[in-house]
Formats: C-alpha cells, sequence, structure tokens
C-alpha cells in the first residue's frame, strides 16, 4: 500500500486504521488502548449536543481527555444547528481537536431525537448543521454518515457533496443504510463512488474485521483509511495486524495467551482506575465478556465472573483462568 500521509486540518494521522466511535465502548480507557496498539486515530464516544445534560456522569467521562494523545477527535450528535454549534464550541474549549458530527448511528433513541443517521432524510438540515459546527469553531471538522435511510434513499453522495461544500474536512461511510442497522452486509459500493466525487479523505467503515478484508476495502473504494469498530471490540490489537498486513502483506503472529493475559489486565485496571470500583466492576463485564468470548471455557467462566462484585477479584479470576488455560486445563 502507498505511504501518502492522510491529514485532518492540521493533524497527520499515523496511519490508515482508525478506531471508529461507540457508544459504551470507546471511552478513554479502550481509546488510549487502541492507540498503544496501532490506531492511527481514536474518536470519542458520542456526546449529546444538550449541553444542559453534560452535568451527568456518564458525560462527564465521555468529555475526560486526561493523558489523551493528540489529536482528540470527540463525536457530537444533535438535530438542532445552534445547539451542535454551542457544543462544539464548549468541546474545542475543554481540550477537543477535531469535531467529529454523528450522521450515522441508527439507534432508536437517537433517530427518534431526529439525530443520528435520522438526518439524512433532511437534506437542508444537514447541511445547515455541518455550516454552523464549521462556522463556530476554529477546528477541524469531520462527520460520519451511512449511505442513506434506506434502499430506496441511499443519498450518501449528495451528503457527501454538501459535506466537502460546507468545509468537512474528511468523512467516514458506513456502508449500510440506516434501515439495515447492523443486519445483512456493508456494501462498498457506495464508498468508491463517495471517494470517487470527493476530495476531502474518505474512511470506509462497515464488517472490517480483518486484515484481508481491510486491503480488499481499501482497494475496492479507494479509501484513504479503513474505521474498525465492533471487530476491536475484545481485539484490540487488530491495528497493529492491519497496519503490519498493509506495510507488509504477510499477517502477524496471532497474540500469545500470555500476551493477552497482560493486554486484558492493562484494560481492566485502567478501568477501574477509570470509573472507580462500583462502576468500573460493571463495565469491565462487557469487555472482559468480548477479550474471552473465543477461548474454551468463557461461557462458565463469564457467568461466575459477572456475579464478582470486587476490582482485586476480577483480577484474580481472570489471572485463574489464563492459568487453566496455559496448563491445559480447559478443552476446547
Amino acid at each position: 500500500m502507498d505511504h501518502v500521509v492522510i491529514r485532518i486540518g492540521p493533524y497527520p494521522l499515523a496511519n490508515k486504521v482508525i478506531l471508529a466511535p461507540m457508544a459504551g465502548v470507546t471511552d478513554l480507557p479502550f481509546r488510549q488502548l487502541c492507540r498503544k496498539l496501532g490506531a492511527g486515530l481514536v474518536v470519542s464516544e458520542m456526546v449529546t449536543s444538550d449541553v444542559r445534560l453534560w452535568n451527568s456522569r456518564k458525560s462527564r467521562n465521555r468529555l475526560d481527555h486526561t493523558g489523551e494523545q493528540e489529536p482528540r477527535s470527540v463525536q457530537i450528535a444533535g438535530g438542532d444547528p445552534q445547539m451542535m454549534a454551542q457544543a462544539a464550541r464548549m468541546n474545542e474549549q475543554l481540550g477537543a481537536q477535531i469535531i467529529d458530527i454523528n450522521m450515522g448511528c441508527p439507534a432508536k433513541k437517537v433517530c427518534n431525537k431526529a439525530a443520528g443517521s435520522a438526518l439524512m432524510r433532511d437534506e437542508r438540515l444537514v447541511a445547515d448543521i455541518l455550516a454552523a459546527v464549521v462556522e463556530a469553531v476554529n477546528l477541524p471538522v469531520t462527520l460520519k454518515i451511512r449511505t442513506g435511510w434506506c434502499d430506496e434513499q441511499r443519498n450518501g453522495l449528495t451528503i457527501a457533496r454538501i459535506a466537502e461544500e460546507s468545509g468537512i474536512q474528511a468523512l467516514a461511510v458506513h456502508g449500510r443504510t440506516r434501515n439495515q442497522l447492523y443486519t445483512g452486509h456493508a456494501e462498498y459500493d457506495t464508498i468508491a463512488e463517495i471517494k470517487q466525487q470527493v476530495g476531502i479523505p474518505v474512511f470506509a467503515n462497515g464488517d472490517i474485521d480483518s486484515p484481508h478484508k481491510a486491503r480488499a476495502v481499501l482497494e475496492h473504494t479507494g479509501a484513504d483509511a479503513v474505521m474498525i469498530g465492533r471487530a476491536a471490540q475484545g481485539r484490540p490489537w487488530i491495528f497493529n495486524e492491519i497496519n503490519h498486513f498493509l506495510a507488509h502483506g504477510e499477517l502477524l503472529e496471532p497474540p500469545t495467551l500470555h500476551w493477552q493475559r497482560s493486554t486484558l489486565l492493562e484494560h481492566l485496571d485502567a478501568l477501574h482506575g477509570f470509573y472507580g470500583d462500583h462502576q468500573g466492576v460493571r463495565i469491565a463485564r462487557k469487555h472482559v465478556g468480548w477479550y474471552l468470548q473465543t477461548l474454551p471455557g468463557a461461557d462458565d467462566f463469564r457467568r461466575s465472573f459477572n456475579r464478582v462484585e470486587c476490582p482485586s477479584q476480577q483480577r484474580q479470576n481472570i489471572e485463574n483462568f489464563f492459568t487453566r488455560l496455559l496448563e491445559g486445563d480447559l478443552a476446547a
């Protein structure tokens, strides 16, 4: 693959593999781990544009960028241009360096509030929101969309042109319509068409779950980078795997159980430290489930692990589980 450096405003990206923003997943501990394991850019969880809600614990955690590597990209969501502009300005004051606008989330609670991918039905409102946010901040603004609302209204190309005209500096496209949610298969022809028609960087997203798939999607679409979402859950080393394959055309050796254990424990400690004992224990459960889902004995372990209420006991249980794996006590 070529070595053209992708830029978002003044910020060069380290490589062509980006962590997608995912609500409830891409918190600060996970973003930092993915950067360490090869992500060229990470994007925060979606933050509501209603700044009146920012005093909630959930919003405060999502706005925390302590110790985060540059560039710090924050995703905002909402359907009112002035509220979105205000949210962008406040995020700029809080240390954001890139503002990402969410028009890609298909979740009902987002779409029913005329935000996320619901906005794609109203092209004039899209233009108003993009113009308001770009005008509001002295930062590069990026946009995440889907290919359209439904098969009959696959207007991703129109939205992409509006985005470029509005001053958006990079565009991520998920290869599904809003009505598909996460079912079926992503299609990449629309992303290829968008890439041919706009001059800003385009990031391909959707079902990219292996180094081979990443290379195939880059070749098919001509996209500047791939964006990895669900495939990074429990497998944050996928970024290094894809980078290595794109650079050398060969696969890295799979991570050893020793290495997986140390990575998981590092992530666990970071979650406990960031959220505190009570919340950290609960949030750790889903991440641990993702890490272990392909390992023998994982289902039984997860059932007992999810009843543990103490951070040190969580850690001990994971160490014991991997010890049994390494000693061959758990059969595949």
